[in-house]
């Protein structure tokens, strides 16, 4: 009895050894990752092998997370099969970063055997990076690129690219590990303003329901470009315009130096005004000293007015012309007309002759001729006429000589008794006279009197 209940004893522990499931697991895949807020699963590849009997496995876990395929997966006694998991969490998982998993591996006899994986669980915003090309103020297109960091596909994402200097839509599919390339043309108002210097890349990324922004750099290389344009027109204004573009994304230092005589500074002006004004003998240097942004224009405009020294010259040049023509005349005849009442109301008006000899003449003959429809009073002013011709409607006086700086005045008065209305014309008089043995002749000005409606009846 004694033997028989060892024996028992025996049997009752070897069997559950014969009976425990008897697999080799083998892990083929790697680097599995779970991506947050979409809909692929966890996919784990697992090859296994049965040491045992023919039996049918059943696959489960009890940390929140359902197993596919669901039921039992027959293997064959020596039998391999490569057996393809996916593990969908059922709830939002708050961990990131790696994950163990244990799950189950049960038999048909109820006998288990865990096992456990350990994967990363990352969101969709980790999955991807973006960069591009380096840039500069000259090209016309960038290379821009998203990349796939995991060994995950995707069937349709859906990206919209922005920056300072470009935005891009785009739709494609991608592999795990994938890395998509665009081009994308440029147009280089969008950025003539930017400085050089590291710019955002901005990528929103949609899978399905789930979105995430990602951020890459975009190099604008370094560009000195200043490009200087020169106009110059006018000639009694002259005007010369500099303009100076930064073309480039530096900002850059210009020196302008324009350089004038001391006779046109006095006519020329500035805008703006210059920074710096030296002065070297007789010539002045202006300087500009300005820092161009970018993208910036500058404009300096300098007008020179010739038109006005020219009109100085001219009225001095006119003046020293008369001054010298009339220190030339030996005689100078002036003459005036004034109204005077008369007591009848006639018409009448006394005319005066100044007469000037500015050098020593001799046998001077001085003629005045009358206007028509007037008569001349018998008395007269100063020196009387020497003839009077009626007929003819003219007066003369004579003298015999006139000393340098010598001055004579002669009046006499006219009249009408037709009364005069608008302006009234008197003739120029003339002297005929001798300088030297040479005949020589001298005219006045001509005389004018408006006569207006009171004076009408006098």
């Amino acid at each position: 009895m004694k033997k028989i209940l060892i024996s028992l004893a025996l049997i009752l522990l070897v069997l559950p050894s014969v009976l425990a499931i008897d697999i080799n697991i083998e892990k083929e895949s790697s680097n599995e990752v779970l991506v947050m807020g979409i809909d692929n699963p966890l996919i784990i590849d697992l090859k296994i092998t049965n040491n045992g009997p023919s039996d049918n496995f059943e696959f489960y876990n009890l940390l929140g997370f359902s197993i596919s395929p669901v039921g039992a997966t027959p293997i064959g006694a020596g039998e391999t099969k490569e057996i393809q998991l996916e593990f969908t969490p059922l709830g939002n998982i708050k961990e990131r970063g790696f994950y163990t998993l244990p799950y189950f591996i049960r038999g048909r006899d109820e006998s288990v055997v865990e096992e456990q994986i350990t994967f990363k669980i990352i969101d969709l915003k980790d999955v991807f990076e973006v960069g591009s090309g380096d840039i500069d103020v000259e090209s016309n297109s960038i290379e821009i690129f998203i990349k796939n960091e995991e060994n995950l596909a995707f069937e349709d994402v859906d990206v919209e690219f922005s920056s300072a200097f470009f935005e891009l839509k785009k739709d494609f599919s991608m592999d795990g590990n994938e890395k998509k390339e665009f081009t994308v043309q440029l147009n280089r108002e969008d950025f003539r303003e930017l400085k050089a210097g590291f710019y955002t890349l901005k990528a929103k990324i949609t899978v399905g329901d789930e979105r995430a922004n990602v951020e890459g750099i975009i190099k604008f290389v370094e560009k000195d470009v200043v490009t200087t344009t020169k106009k110059d027109f006018g000639f009694l204004i002259n005007t010369k315009i500099i303009e100076k573009k930064n073309e480039g994304n530096t900002i850059s230092e210009s020196e302008t130096v324009i350089k004038k005589n001391i006779i046109s500074r006095l006519f020329t002006s500035f805008s703006p005004q210059p920074d710096i004004v030296e002065r070297e003998g007789g010539t002045v240097y202006y300087t500009w000293l300005k820092d161009v942004k970018p993208g910036e224009t500058l404009e300096i405009r300098v007008k020179t007015n010739w038109l006005f020294p020219l009109v100085v010259i001219f009225f001095i040049v006119a003046i020293v012309v008369l001054a010298k023509q009339y220190t030339k005349t030996n005689l100078v005849l002036r003459k005036k007309v004034t109204f005077v009442k008369a007591k009848g109301g006639e018409f009448a008006l006394k005319v005066s002759i100044t007469i000037n000899a500015k050098r020593y003449i001799e046998r001077i003959n001085v003629i005045d001729r009358l206007p028509p429809l007037v008569s001349i009073y018998e008395r007269f002013g100063g020196e009387k006429p020497d003839r009077i011709d009626e007929k003819n409607r003219r007066l003369e006086w004579n003298f015999e000589k006139l000393e340098a700086g010598e001055m004579r005045m002669l009046s006499y008065i006219i009249y009408s008794k037709v009364g005069v209305l608008g302006k009234f014309a008197l003739p120029a008089a003339a002297a005929i006279y001798e300088k030297d043995g040479e005949i020589q002749e001298a005219e006045s000005n001509r005389a004018f009197f408006m006569a207006e409606q009171g004076n009408k009846n006098l």
